[in-house]
């Protein structure tokens, strides 16, 4: 697909670190497939894998975590 950031360039299958953030609650996500950017780098995460990360976010809020980092794991 083309980005829409920049414009000029395709995006091509990769894997980028998600960082989400809520409260006292940071979570860091490696190794999460995406659409890269060539250009600019801008990452495209599909809808299915942002929804899992939601879901291990919210597990992790649950438990009280303020920090953690994993990688991603497909299911």
């Amino acid at each position: 697909m083309t980005c829409v950031i920049c414009k000029n360039s395709q995006s091509q299958p990769g894997h980028v670190s998600v960082t989400l953030e809520r409260g006292p609650l940071t979570l860091v996500f490696k190794d999460v497939p995406a659409e890269v950017c060539e250009n600019c780098g801008e990452q495209y995460v599909d809808e299915a894998t942002t929804a899992r990360l939601l879901s291990e976010a919210e597990k992790s809020a649950a438990t009280g975590v303020q920090v953690e980092v994993r990688s991603y794991a497909a299911a």
